[in-house]
């Protein structure tokens, strides 16, 4: 089939568009004039198209004889610095006009990538049960996560109106080679920065706790009562089997699908697992004040539309980064 990508040279994009290759289809891929990622894709049969989102004419160019699209470009969080205004043209305006370029071409199928930014994940007291996409409440806080709400009411309104055959595929928190390595809230100074400067009774007592150690350290993060922090992340790699999986598949069309890890992970066997790799010492600690990190998701639906399985918890993930990392390391020894 021919498939156009969005963010083709991004981290997602560029190993998506492997795949796909690999899997017999023709890519074609809209990237900024003169962006320097282009390069990782050298080497791979694809037509690239320069141009950019909220340009009209070049996503119209773009879409041309596209039979099914991966709307992954977007300005996102760990990105730019975006401003409201970014968000709006790119992510909204943006997803507008692939939209009407994808129905004016009557695609086969128009994959949306969202993400978990759109639920509140961080209630006082932790969520109790497995997020489900179907039940859980979208409530953006920030502009990306209100951008990425805009733009999946836009597709399902593409699908009622103009018959788009739309997928929505909601992302956790995704990470890609080394990415994992560097998790802030893996870290001794990411509580500090966040302490620094708290002032209740709770905060003080932890702040101090905090303050005792000097060198960096990996902290398995508590709750109020003990409860190790919980989290679930969604490796690079699954989500290619996800597209991979779903393309041209009728049981996707119209719905929304979380995509994460096999599993969540929990603070208090990953820190110990990732301190004895990195050979760092770390301490067990008790965050009060602080809403606390403890979410899943429920993947049945991904499972039973699309027989997603994926491959990559959190140890598989740190190996990879371990082994990607010590490639780069030797990579950059041999270039002196």
């Amino acid at each position: 089939m021919r498939i156009l990508i969005t963010g083709i040279t991004g981290r997602i994009g560029v190993h998506l568009a492997e795949a796909l290759i690999a899997d017999g289809h023709q890519v074609r891929g809209l990237v900024w004039t003169a962006d320097p990622g282009v390069a990782k894709l050298e080497g791979l049969p694809i037509d690239l198209v320069e141009g950019s989102l909220t340009v009209t004419e070049d996503v119209c160019q773009a879409m041309k004889g596209i039979e099914v699209v991966c709307h992954l470009g977007a300005a996102f969080q760990a990105g730019g610095p975006f401003s409201n205004h970014d968000y709006f043209q790119i992510n909204v305006a943006g997803t507008f006009s692939m939209l009407e370029a994808a129905s004016q071409q009557r695609v086969e199928h128009f994959f949306f990538a969202s993400t978990d930014a759109v639920y509140s994940k961080y209630p006082a007291g932790g969520l109790t049960e497995p997020i489900c996409e179907d039940v859980m409440p979208k409530t953006p806080g920030g502009w990306y996560a209100l951008s990425k709400v805009l733009g999946e009411e836009m597709c399902l309104g593409y699908l009622r109106s103009q018959r788009l055959p739309v997928t929505i595929f909601r992302f956790a928190l995704v990470v890609a080679t080394d990415e994992i390595l560097d998790f802030r809230q893996f870290y001794l100074s990411h509580w500090q920065e966040t302490y620094e400067n708290r002032t209740t009774e709770a905060a003080v007592e932890t702040r101090q706790q905090l303050f005792d150690h000097q060198a960096e350290k990996l902290v398995i993060a508590r709750d109020e009562n003990g409860r190790s922090y919980q989290k679930h992340i969604l490796d690079v790699r699954d989500i290619v089997q996800a597209f991979r999986l779903a393309i041209s598949n009728p049981q996707t069309v119209g719905e929304v699908i979380q995509l994460a890890a096999p599993e969540p992970f929990v603070w208090e066997t990953t820190i110990p697992y990732l301190a004895r790799a990195l050979e760092m010492e770390y301490i067990d600690l008790r965050l009060r004040g602080q809403s606390p990190t403890f979410y899943q998701f429920d993947l049945s639906k991904c499972r039973e539309r699309i027989g997603y399985q994926p491959q990559f918890d959190i140890f598989n993930t740190i190996d990879s980064a371990l082994d990607y990392r010590s490639r780069v390391q030797v990579g950059s020894s041999e270039l002196i």
